[in-house]
């Protein structure tokens, strides 16, 4: 089936999907529910993939693709009223099939390698028992309330075509792991916490610092040394959101082959606080992301003679990464008193990979950037967008070629059944 025909009839999906959404406002239900989200995304560079081949950047080229980047399917049931089993299913680029991919790297070097084509990924599966709405237990596989994307990842809570780069770069997103937590909400405090599996230091890597690091290459996460999460979020007056979350892992111990980094902790720790201020028309967030990492020099030395058949990355790592994002939205048609919703929207990222380097590493200037996102949403249902965007990316104060794209994206999430 060619790329036109899958988006027309996912397209066709989407429309007849949040239509039946769209009939109750209610998002209780008595025994179960299902429904999903998901995006089609068309994107245009003005950039050549190889970002490190030349010591400009990367060269100029006219490129554009086409994907579904994701697909979840969600149900919840209920057992019994204070017993609940959710899972969401998450299919990325279409599925699971073989593609040939090139993959560059800081030493310009590239590997032609056959991958998954596509993912289909248990995102969530977990049984929550229910005491009270201020105290709640969590076992099995769910998200990691890690950052203000990750938090709330769903399309319709973002603005721009792609989520926001600087989160989606550094961190896992969506970050899910498997354990227990502890949740709740009381009056306006909604609160998480949790101990899941570790990251594995060896897919660390100096453009996307931890991101790599989330298990899922082999059959079973290692949790000889697991991790400690939470969130928590404050809602003072109507309209505003205030979040802060962090993480704790030492994840030597979590590593693919344990020995090889006996004797170094490479413990991950991760703060970040975030905004969100939303009135009838208008849209703020704001998000800080601060992390570090012990033993990276270390660590970077080890990883450097990794076997090519795991596909790690094999790069340096620095022993901190940032990111910090602003945007804001006003609905225009606001103006002309009209029922729908057209809101165009700036957005401004900071990020770097590599904030600091240990002593004794090389400075990887490259990975510091910038980008300025100008674009707009229009809301066909309230759960259903058609989103547009233009960003600048500059990488090192303009010390390298900038990166510009522009995207389309058609962006849904509701439940559709409920009974």
């Amino acid at each position: 089936m060619n790329v036109n025909i899958k988006v027309i009839l996912f397209l066709s999906v989407i429309l007849i999907s949040s239509a039946a959404f769209a009939q109750t406002d209610s998002t209780e239900y008595k025994h179960f529910r299902f429904g999903g989200y998901g995006e089609i995304l068309f994107q245009r560079m003005n950039y050549g993939a190889d970002r490190y081949k030349d010591p400009s950047g990367a060269p100029r080229e006219n490129r554009a693709y086409i994907s579904i980047p994701r697909t979840i399917f969600a149900l919840d049931y209920k057992f019994r009223d204070d017993i609940v089993l959710s899972t969401e299913i998450e299919f990325e680029y279409g599925g699971t099939g073989t593609a040939m991919e090139l993959e560059y790297d800081e030493a310009g070097e590239y590997e032609m390698e056959v991958e998954k084509g596509g993912e289909v990924a248990l995102e969530q599966f977990h049984i929550t028992k229910r005491f009270a709405s201020w105290f709640n237990i969590r076992a099995g596989h769910f998200i990691v309330p890690v950052g203000l994307t990750n938090a709330h990842h769903e399309p319709i809570f973002f603005f721009g075509a792609t989520r926001p780069e600087g989160e989606m770069t550094i961190l896992p997103c969506t970050w899910h792991e498997t354990g227990l937590s502890v949740l709740g909400t009381y009056k306006g405090l909604k609160y998480e916490v949790m101990i899941v599996n570790g990251l594995d230091p060896n897919g660390f890597s100096s453009s996307n610092w931890i991101q790599g690091g989330k298990q899922g290459i082999f059959e079973t996460a290692v949790m000889t040394s697991p991790a400690y999460a939470g969130r928590l979020e404050y809602t003072p007056v109507k309209g505003l959101r205030l979040g802060v979350s962090g993480y704790y892992n030492k994840t030597a111990k979590n590593a693919s082959i344990p020995q090889k980094t006996a004797g170094i902790d490479a413990t991950v720790s991760i703060g970040s606080v975030d905004l969100q201020y939303q009135s009838k028309n208008a849209v703020v967030r704001a998000n800080f992301v601060y992390g570090h990492l012990t033993d990276a020099l270390r660590l970077s030395q080890i990883n450097r003679n990794i076997s090519k058949a795991t596909q790690f990355a094999r790069t340096p790592i620095a022993e901190n990464a940032l990111t910090y994002a602003f945007e804001a939205g006003y609905n225009v048609l606001s103006f002309f008193r009209s029922k729908q919703k057209l809101m165009p929207f700036v957005r401004y990222e900071y990020y770097n990979s590599a904030e600091k380097v240990p002593a004794g590493m090389s400075e990887m200037p490259i990975n510091k950037r910038t980008v300025f996102t100008v674009g707009a949403s229009y809301a066909l249902l309230s759960n259903l967008l058609l989103k547009a965007d233009y960003n600048i990316r500059r990488l090192d104060n303009d010390n390298f070629n900038r990166e510009n794209t522009f995207g389309i994206a058609v962006a849904y999430t509701g439940w559709f059944i409920r009974k």
